[in-house]
Order: structure tokens, then sequence, then C-alpha cells
């Protein structure tokens, strides 16, 4: 345990914390929505191949949705967190949250007909959204300042290890019973979900409040033990003398604050636009398309390779958001937003070409360079600095209104994608991810401050200096 140190406050002792094996731990329960959202993301282009006949529609929005529900359902799910974060806390809603999915996760695979797969699929959307909105907040609230970005960004791995997840599991699920594919196997892939998120729900118990949080509430008392969990030692006489209840009042909104919400809004909008979700909800689809293998064989053993092909991709998404999470702290937010977009504008181009010209393995190396960019540079951003550009007593509210647009703008794109690539296939959404990837990196270059090293005191302050 640390010992007090008279010439830091308790808030500058945690900033200056190193990280330890519970920090982790922390982050990694904080995280497990990431990590079924991705699972998720991936597991629905698998499943829709064998859903019975009467599931399937020809209507592009209906299958839209059947991609995009969980999307629009987040968007809600970061709504509700916005009406009740700053008010109850981060750990209840947490657990909540895993109660929520595990409900989700078991009535989608004992569904019936296609309503009630859909609505299942909206209600894992709610739970995944308020999580999203929940989780980066909960950790920049407590995260050494030197180390909150690379905790920060273990959302956006745990959204990657999801994804690799749920192909991996997939491949094993058709290899070990493909003579249960259209009658099993789906429901099975849809339900094995309600592991993890059971297990995040039993652990979330163990998790402390956010100590920032608990403080602005002015319940010292609950503070002391929080921070004894994190390893810093304090009394309820310390917490009052430095923060007395009559400077907890709740500050009328800066235009700093404004200001940061407006980056962090674009940002995320932006996450999601340029396309990066495409080639997991719709990967093994677009495989198929491409006809790759000359004799498909059986519907199981094409969609085992078209299975096959989408998890390296997955692969690549993993391996390049490592890279991120070694940057982070050390080149900076701004700078790996900056390459990422710019990469993903290069290689989204790059992309349409290739497939313009009929090269398809060559679109499909191109479309893997597009993901490395996103993951090393845009996904992990995103996620850090929606939660540690805001003041605590705003925190939790903006962070689930950054959510929410987040969520929406997803939504808006998966659910379209049917349409563009019935018009202009592939190539030509190729050639719009591109470009919305320049515009993106053209505005961040501008408008987005540099944040590393900084306390999120330190961040509220600068805001309001630049707004001056």
């Amino acid at each position: 345990m640390a010992e007090k140190d008279p010439g830091n406050n308790i808030l500058e002792r945690l900033d200056n914390q190193g990280s330890t094996r519970f920090y982790y731990m922390l982050t990694i329960l904080s995280t497990i929505g990431g990590f079924l959202f991705g699972y998720d993301t991936a597991n629905i282009g698998i499943v829709k191949q064998f859903l019975p006949v009467s599931y399937v529609s020809t209507d592009p929005f209906i299958t839209g949705y059947l991609f995009s529900g969980v999307s629009l359902g987040a968007a809600g799910g970061a709504i509700l967190a916005a009406l009740l974060i700053d008010r109850y806390g981060r750990k209840y809603l947490l657990i909540f949250d895993a109660f929520l999915y595990s409900f989700g996760a078991l009535l989608s695979a004992f569904t019936v007909n296609l309503p009630m797969l859909l609505v299942s699929r909206t209600i894992i959307g709610i739970a995944v959204g308020a999580d999203s909105a929940i989780a980066t907040s909960y950790i920049s609230e407590w995260a050494p300042k030197k180390r909150r970005g690379s905790l920060s960004i273990l959302q956006q791995w745990m959204i990657t290890v999801g994804i690799l997840g749920s192909y991996l599991i997939g491949l094993a699920v058709l290899y070990s019973i493909p003579g249960q594919a259209f009658n099993y196997d789906w429901r099975i892939l849809l339900g094995i979900a309600a592991i993890p998120s059971l297990i995040g729900l039993a652990l979330r118990f163990v998790m402390p409040e956010s100590p920032r949080w608990l403080i602005s509430k002015g319940r010292y008392g609950d503070a002391v033990k929080s921070f004894k969990k994190l390893g810093l030692d304090t009394d309820e006489d310390e917490l009052k003398k430095e923060y007395p209840k009559e400077s907890l009042l709740k500050r009328k909104m800066t235009p700093g604050v404004k200001r940061a919400f407006i980056i962090v809004g674009l940002f995320m909008m932006f996450q999601q636009i340029t396309g990066i979700n495409i080639p997991f909800y719709y990967g093994p689809e677009i495989i198929g398309n491409l006809h790759l293998i000359s004799t498909p064989g059986s519907a199981v053993g094409s969609e085992i390779f078209n299975v096959e092909a989408s998890t390296i991709f997955a692969i690549v998404n993993v391996a390049a958001t490592y890279i991120g999470f070694k940057l982070i702290d050390t080149a900076g937010r701004r700078t790996l937003a900056v390459m990422g977009y710019s990469g993903m504008a290069i290689f989204g181009f790059a992309g349409a070409i290739l497939r313009y010209a009929n090269q398809d393995i060559g679109m499909l190396v191109a479309l893997s360079l597009f993901i490395v960019f996103f993951a090393f540079g845009v996904g992990g951003t995103g996620w850090i600095i929606q939660g540690e550009y805001f003041p605590t007593e705003y925190r939790g509210t903006l962070a689930s209104l950054i959510a929410f647009v987040d969520w929406i703008s997803n939504f808006a794109i998966v659910e379209v994608f049917p349409y563009m690539d019935k018009t202009i296939h592939i190539a030509g959404s190729l050639l719009v991810f591109g470009s919305i990837s320049v515009i993106a990196a053209l505005i961040f270059y501008v408008i987005m401050p540099v944040t590393k090293g900084k306390s999120v005191e330190e961040i509220t302050k600068m805001f309001d200096d630049m707004a001056k």
C-alpha cells in the first residue's frame, strides 16, 4: 500500500500510481462489454447463412437490421446510461449491463422466429451501448495518467479479441458438428456469448466504485474504501479538507467542455462512417461474393472457407491494436489518429482500384491494411478521448452521449451497406470510405489537441483555456 505524501493530494497520488495487476484486472472486467460487442459483430455474419428459411428476408432493411439491430439498441443503451451514470455511479450500472447481455444472448439462442431474434439483438445492443458509455469513463477516473491511454485502449482491444474469438469459436463448432449447422450450430454460436457475460456479472461485484465520482458526491467514507482497493491510504478528514462539500457544487458547463464534446463527437462519428465494421459484419458474405474458390462444395464447406478467410481480418485487427497499445502513451492520441485516418484513406482507395482491376486478392490485402491503420490509430483513440476529455461531474453523461453518436453512426453505416453493395458494390464502397477518411484526417489534424501525459483535470483546464 502506498504511503501518504503530504506534498500531493489524493488524486495526484492516484494519477502517479504505478499500474498493478489489480488495475489490469479492473480494466478487463470493465471492458467485457467490448469483447461481447466484438463477438456479436462477427458472429451474426457467420450464423446468418444457417438461419431457418422463415428468418431470411429479401428486404435489405430487414437484412441490415439483423446486422445493425445491436447498434441501434446500443444507441438506446447509451442514452439510458446518460440519464443514470452520473446519478447512480459506474459500478452497479456495469453489473446491470452484464445481466442484460446474458439475458439477450440466451434469448437469441432460444429464439423461435425472426421478430424474436431481432428483439434479442436489440436487448444485447442496449447492454453493449450502456457498457461502452460507462467503461472508459470508469477507467479514466482511476487509471494512472501515464498509463491511462494503454489501459483505456483495452476497450478497443477487447472488441478485436471478441471478433477473433467469434470466428475461432464459429470454426470450432462448424468443424465439430457440420451436420447440425442448420439446426443447433447457429443457436450455440448465439448463446455461447452468455458465458463471458455471466462471468463478468459475478466478478464485477468486487470492483471498487470510481473514487472521483464518490468524491464528487461527497461520499467520503466510500471513497476511502475505494482508494484502499486501489492501493492508496487516506481518510475522511483528508478528503473533506482537500475536497470540501462547498467545492463540489456542479459547475456550469463551460465553452471548453462544449468544445471537447464536439471534437469527441466528430471523432466517434468518423470512426464508424469510414466503414471499419463492414469487413467484420459482412466479411464472410463479401468474401463469398468474390468467388475465390471455383468449387464451393457444400454450403457448410463454403461458409467455413469464408469464415477462415475473414479470420485473417480479425487476426490483423488484434495484432495492429497491440501496436496502438504500445504507442498511445508515447506518440499520443492526435499523432496516431491522423496517421490512422491517412492510412485508411490510402488503402481504401487502393482496395477500390484493385477491385476494379479484378485483383481480388490484392483488394483483400488492401482491406487488411485499412484495418491495420484503423486498429492502431483510430479505434482505441476514440474510446480514450471519450473518457478523458470531460470533467468528472459531466464525464458520465457526456461520454454516454458520445457513445450514442458512435452507435447511431455504426447503425447507419451497417444498415445502409446492403444498399451500397447492391448499387456501387464493394469497390465503390471503398472509394466512399477512403474519401471520408481523407476528410477525417484533415479535420483532426486541425482541431485535435495533444493530451498525453495530462491528468483529466489538466485536460479540462486545457480545453477551458483553448475556448477563451
